[in-house]
């Protein structure tokens, strides 16, 4: 099996409708070359891409050519979540189901699976679940965001395992990248082609003005370069924080914790792009800190985070809310009581640079005295951004500033009610 759609023959018997021909052709004459299947002997096409470059439209056509021609295939669609397979891989604006017209095939929900006329059959996996992926088998699979995978590794591993119908087993990747060890690896493999699709060759299908807008605020900086440009940029030589170590740290199932807190980090204004750090953490039996989850909400308004914080503090049946109050002063707390009188808030304020409260936490690190429940996508990239300088593109580490409330309470400082809880 050959992954251009156009070198496919169609299994005898397979239909081929007038609209699917259509489709097919349109795509054929309107896709760039990055978003055309490379040629020669790939086991892996990577392609990173920029904030709308194009490349999940990319990995939808590529799916639907090949399940439209080829009866009976078995296909594997694995997102950061079974929502995100769902809304952005089937029914999102460049889905297989949206791109597909009236070729689309049927969803069935509640088997969470695509089925084409012909017999071809797509599942959905999430990489919140590995063992999800022990048992099926397929002849292709199209991972999306792999860069923000929960259990990276385990589910790559676990779907190489299942890639073992027909005579060539293909994967595509699209993601935008982050230098994650996986993805970094992939990237080195021989078997692997890459390709990069930045977010300005998609001009055409874009809002007027996001490029410009996008261009002034992030235009060379690391996270321009990533988020824009589709480059896998290697970590800050100056950060507290490196992805090896952090990669190395993860513990998918702590034990019972003795002490859960919630640390905020309100923005100073609120608007669309404003952040709320939030970060939930709890310390287990031996006194080591567990990074449990990362809450934080963009562009919500006071009582919108608030709320975040609270069902945070109830999710995890937490014994304190930690809250920075340089910014609001009386009415961090006041808003967070606002929406649950009960709440035990502890208001804290920084007297010291952000690089200055982020070291002693970095050294927690170190120690091996921090593991991390998951991988946080969102949150490691600021670790491993963070310098003497603050991040590389000059916006506010919100979610840093959360994790290092958090641990500082719970390590340094010994702050908040011990109990015992399993989770």
């Amino acid at each position: 099996m050959r992954g251009q759609a156009e070198g496919i023959e169609p299994a005898r018997g397979t239909p081929i409708t007038p609209t699917s021909r259509r489709q097919m052709r349109g795509w054929h004459f309107r896709r760039r070359l990055a978003q055309m299947p490379p040629d020669g002997d790939w086991r892996v096409w990577l392609l990173m891409g920029g904030r709308g470059s194009g490349k999940t439209r990319a990995g939808a056509e590529w799916v639907h050519a090949i399940a439209s021609l080829k009866a009976d295939l078995r296909i594997a669609l694995v997102a950061e979540t079974l929502g995100d397979a769902r809304e952005v891989m089937i029914d999102g604006v460049s889905g297989i189901c949206r791109i597909a017209g009236r070729a689309r095939p049927e969803f069935e929900a509640s088997r969470r699976r695509l089925v084409w006329p012909n017999g071809s059959i797509a599942q959905i996996f999430s990489s919140e679940d590995p063992e999800s992926l022990r048992g099926p088998q397929f002849h292709l699979a199209w991972c999306d965001e792999l860069g923000k995978w929960k259990h990276a590794q385990e589910t790559w591993d676990m779907l190489q395992f299942g890639l073992r119908l027909g005579d060539d087993p293909r994967v595509l990747v699209t993601t935008t990248p982050r230098p994650v060890p996986l993805l970094r690896a992939l990237a080195g493999d021989p078997k692997t082609a890459v390709r990069r699709i930045r977010t300005d060759d998609n001009a055409g299908n874009l809002a007027p003005g996001f490029l410009a807008a996008m261009a002034e605020r992030y235009g060379g900086t690391r996270l321009g370069r990533q988020e824009l440009d589709g480059e896998l940029i290697a970590d800050r030589e100056d950060a507290l924080w490196n992805r090896a170590r952090l990669e190395g740290i993860r513990q998918r199932y702590p034990g019972p914790l003795s002490r859960i807190v919630v640390a905020v980090d309100p923005p100073a204004t609120a608007s669309a792009a404003s952040v709320c750090g939030i970060v939930v953490a709890g310390l287990d039996g031996t006194g080591r800190a567990v990074v449990l989850a990362d809450c934080s909400v963009t562009g919500a308004s006071p009582a919108g985070w608030a709320g975040a914080v609270v069902r945070a503090f109830r999710r995890f049946d937490a014994d304190r809310v930690v809250a920075e109050v340089n910014q609001g002063g009386d009415m961090v707390t006041a808003m967070l009581k606002s929406v649950d009188a009960n709440l035990p808030v502890t208001g804290v304020r920084a007297t010291r640079g952000k690089f200055l409260r982020a070291e002693p936490v970095a050294a927690l690190y170190e120690q091996g005295r921090v593991v991390h429940a998951a991988a946080f996508a969102e949150l490691e990239d600021q670790m491993c951004d963070f310098g003497p300088d603050g991040l590389s593109s000059g916006r506010s580490p919100d979610r840093l500033d959360a994790l290092v409330w958090a641990l500082t309470a719970l390590v340094l400082e010994r702050a908040g009610e011990p109990r015992v809880r399993g989770i």
